[in-house]
């Protein structure tokens, strides 16, 4: 006889024994969605009622209507983010489509809440064009305190931040970029430390020129770094190559100081530092070329491109993107805290300062625990988003995009 389960958001019964989906606790946990809407204050009863909506509720929006920043004050726009994606790069499953997409923009709202304390709406667009994406977004932005752009294919990706950035006076913010730039650096802030060495003295190889390796490089180059050289599937991306789109010409402008061409192969031999986001495996022999003491940060999900037990062999420090090795760069670390802090402050913006400061409170949560195994804090504990959030809040008034 099948197992039942009680469906957590509304307290049916289903039968675990689906005929599409059998026995499956992740069909199990995901039938009826994972979140839903609670009110916040009680409706017992006609006062309840009459203050709640109609009539008390008129005065409310008439303030509004006069002074448009009691919007702040008087409704959730403050503490709730839109998690907007169009499904065409969704985790590893890349273009899927919107509503494909929902379970993994539901599954990041409850971490916004879990982990930050945000209020979290998924949006699932039914559109593609940079244009309509832009358009959409900024008619649906007076009902949010900020967006969260996730799973948006790269180069669109770029665009649509930028565009959105300059049209809106919330935060804007695209976490497969830079909540993964936050969250490396910190590590590997860490791992310098760890190993007697700074950022500045360090030569980084980033496989991948899509949105997180676009974002690393900028972020490691403004954080210090010594030189960063950053491989597509052509090989480093530099000023010479003539089949560059706008991205990576820029990308070339500042990064690969040493003037490095070829593969990802020749970029690694001495190199201290290989992040890997882009998939694909990275052969021993080239990891065996890296500098005495380096670090591997090898973050494809759900295989390393190269495998912790191979990178062990000539690695300081190793660090994935699974939950099941040491050291997991887990975007989780970064956007709960950043949204956090930023909302706490109403800021206008997300800033590189901001980006920065959340690195540097991230890294130094664990800063007194070091060990090759422990170059960022776990994704539970408890000091994490506190400490990003308080960080990112006082870097938002230093750089004067708080508006409280």
């Amino acid at each position: 006889m099948a197992a039942e389960i009680v469906n957590p958001r509304n307290g049916t019964d289903t039968a675990a024994a689906d005929e599409e989906f059998p026995i499956d606790p992740v069909f199990a946990l995901h039938r009826g969605g994972k979140m839903a809407v609670a009110a916040t204050v009680p409706v017992r009863d006609a006062d309840d009622l009459s203050l709640a909506y109609t009539p008390g509720v008129a005065e409310v929006c008439t303030a509004i209507a006069q002074q448009p920043e009691l919007v702040h004050d008087y409704t959730w726009k403050s503490q709730v983010v839109a998690v907007v994606t169009d499904g065409t790069a969704v985790l590893g499953l890349g273009d899927i489509g919107p509503e494909a997409s929902l379970p993994v923009m539901e599954g990041k709202a409850i971490l916004f809440k879990q982990f930050g304390g945000v209020d979290a709406v998924p949006i699932a667009l039914d559109c593609t064009g940079v244009d309509e994406i832009v358009e959409t977004v900024v008619r649906l932005a007076p009902s949010f305190g900020g967006v969260n752009l996730e799973d948006i294919s790269a180069p669109r990706c770029f665009e649509i931040e930028r565009r959105l950035k300059d049209a809106l006076d919330i935060p804007v913010f695209h976490d497969d970029q830079h909540g993964t730039a936050v969250v490396t650096l910190a590590a590997l802030r860490n791992a310098a430390t760890l190993t007697g060495r700074t950022l500045g003295q360090l030569r980084a190889v980033i496989s991948g020129a899509g949105a997180a390796g676009v974002a690393i490089a900028k972020i490691l180059v403004e954080a210090g770094i010594g030189d960063v050289a950053v491989t597509d599937r052509k090989g480093v991306v530099h000023a010479g190559r003539d089949d560059l789109n706008e991205v990576k010409r820029e990308l070339a402008s500042y990064t690969n100081k040493a003037g490095l061409t070829g593969g990802l192969a020749e970029a690694l031999e001495g190199a201290d530092v290989f992040i890997g986001v882009s998939g694909g495996t990275v052969p021993e022999e080239a990891v065996a070329r890296m500098a005495e003491g380096c670090f591997v940060f090898a973050m494809a999900n759900p295989t390393p491109e190269v495998h912790p037990e191979v990178a062990h062999r000539y690695a300081a420090v190793v660090a994935t993107g699974r939950s099941d090795f040491p050291n997991q760069i887990n975007n989780v670390l970064a956007f709960p805290g950043i949204f956090a802090g930023a909302m706490q402050v109403r800021a206008s913006a997300i800033t590189e300062g901001m980006k920065l400061a959340a690195a540097e409170a991230l890294a130094a949560v664990v800063a007194g625990e070091l060990s090759a195994d422990r170059v960022i804090p776990s994704p539970f504990d408890p000091r994490v988003a506190p400490a990003v959030t308080a960080a990112v809040a006082a870097a938002a008034r230093a750089e004067g995009v708080a508006r409280r």
